[in-house]
């Protein structure tokens, strides 16, 4: 037999290669299209029926940038869902039930999940009829000279530096030793238009397992917490390493590509147990991974520790007692709700949570959160090298030794914040009583937060 010349060997290397980019291409595609599908229909959903906004405007702004702008999305108000496609291909659904949300239909089928879950009840009027006390509009505080410095400081949010160009912002509130004063939202935006938080709900997360800690009915040393990590070293991560991120789990939070965090919004249906499937990959309580999977593992514990109460649980505890009266937690097809990434609520509804925080976890006299818990929640996990994440909460306190390397070196260094996808965020700066809100659709249109938040202090001095 002859040999292969120098030049065959070559076009059948670069075959070899081209076919199997091709086949990679092809796996991706077929992965990453379904998770596009569902996340267009479970955005349309939600922005129509829980935000009341117009499907179109939802379409254009949402779901209106590639590869998003490649898909077809539709609401069918007759039984009240919302479908997608990309290219014709994967077709998936995004349900809506009063008092649950959306909810995308994923492995289970749709009659399933209709007959499954309970009507919750209305979490109480949806808007500001009646605030908080403690929780003021007035701006008397503010000299003439404050106010003008903060306004500047705030437009700057709502457009282009140097240009007149809206910038993505859509609600921006600010309040002051418990008053508000300054608020402002973009076109289509006001004070009852619910928002979606993203990993905000992390942070609500966090604060209904220290209720639970309040209770009683829930330590943060727990550990055992699957059957399946029985046999294994899994059997010995705790409640605070999932709070904290560092359970040494295996995971990637990438969004851009199809990944365990994008399958697991987008393609499961109980998203808790998904998470809890994977392997250990670093010893616990020793490195820190930011991930959405722990924070559905805590939504599953706290299902499991609160029973039939499970769906009152949120607004019994938290949102009725601190006056979020806007608030709504979505569940994921097999009814537990997606503590990662799916509450709804209103800027003046956030700015709530936050003043919560400011208040060391007190409301209206009450204290809500235990004794201790805003402070252990600011306290950094065991491997975040900048010392800039606590439990479930983001944290501008510093590297160990050199506090001046942090996120936001021009804010005080006890600034701990919640954050969501595309610019939701709620700063807390006990330092000077200040809790700020902003509520966005960045799509890359980066505000320098850094730059606002000092201009923001500046305003206050």
């Amino acid at each position: 037999m002859g040999k292969i010349g120098g030049g065959k060997k070559i076009r059948v290397f670069l075959l070899t290669i081209v076919l199997a980019v091709l086949v990679y291409g092809i796996v991706f595609v077929s992965k990453a299209i379904p998770i596009l599908s569902g996340f267009g229909a479970k955005t349309l959903c939600s922005c129509v029926y829980l935000s009341n906004r117009s499907p179109s405007d939802v379409i254009s702004k949402e779901l209106g940038a590639m590869p998003l702008s490649l898909g077809s999305f539709s609401i069918h108000n007759g039984d009240s869902s919302a479908t997608g496609s990309v290219l014709g291909m994967a077709p998936r659904k995004a349900i809506y039930r009063e008092g649950l949300g959306c909810t995308l239909v994923s492995e289970l089928i749709e009659e399933q999940i209709r007959s499954e879950l309970p009507r919750l009840l209305s979490s109480g009027n949806h808007g500001d009829t009646a605030l908080a006390p403690g929780f003021q509009l007035k701006d008397s505080l503010l000299s003439l000279a404050q106010a003008a410095k903060l306004n500047t400081a705030v437009s700057e949010a709502f457009r282009e530096k140097g240009t007149d160009t809206l910038r993505r912002s859509r609600a921006v509130i600010v309040l002051h030793k418990g008053k508000i004063v300054a608020e402002r939202y973009g076109d289509g935006f006001n004070q009852q238009t619910r928002h979606t938080g993203w990993s905000m709900t992390k942070s609500i997360n966090s604060a209904l397992i220290g209720i639970l800690v309040k209770q009683g009915r829930l330590n943060i040393t727990d550990h055992n917490l699957f059957p399946e990590w029985s046999n294994d070293k899994r059997k010995n991560i705790t409640i605070d390493q999932l709070l904290h991120a560092n359970s040494g789990l295996k995971w990637d939070e990438e969004y851009a590509t199809p990944s365990p965090a994008t399958n697991m919004l987008f393609m499961q249906s109980d998203m808790g147990r998904y998470a809890s499937s994977y392997e250990l990959e670093f010893e616990p309580g020793t490195r820190f991974e930011y991930s959405s999977g722990s924070a559905n593992m805590l939504a599953y514990i706290i299902r499991t520790r609160t029973g039939s109460a499970y769906y009152q649980f949120p607004y019994d505890e938290l949102f009725r007692k601190i006056g979020m009266s806007g608030a709504v937690m979505e569940p994921d097809a097999s009814g537990t709700f997606v503590g990662s990434s799916y509450c709804f609520a209103t800027p003046r509804d956030w700015a709530r949570f936050g003043l919560l925080y400011l208040n060391d976890g007190v409301a209206n006299g009450e204290r809500i959160l235990p004794m201790g818990w805003v402070s252990y929640t600011t306290t950094p996990a065991k491997g975040a090298l900048l010392g800039e994440y606590g439990a479930q909460f983001w944290l501008n306190a510093g590297a160990p030794g050199d506090p001046a390397r942090r996120s936001y070196p021009s804010v005080p260094a006890d600034c701990f914040w919640a954050d969501g996808y595309e610019g939701q965020s709620i700063w807390i700066i006990p330092s000077k009583q200040l809790v700020v809100v902003r509520l966005a659709l960045q799509q890359g249109n980066r505000l320098n937060e850094d730059q606002f938040l000092a201009e923001i202090i500046a305003a206050l001095n």
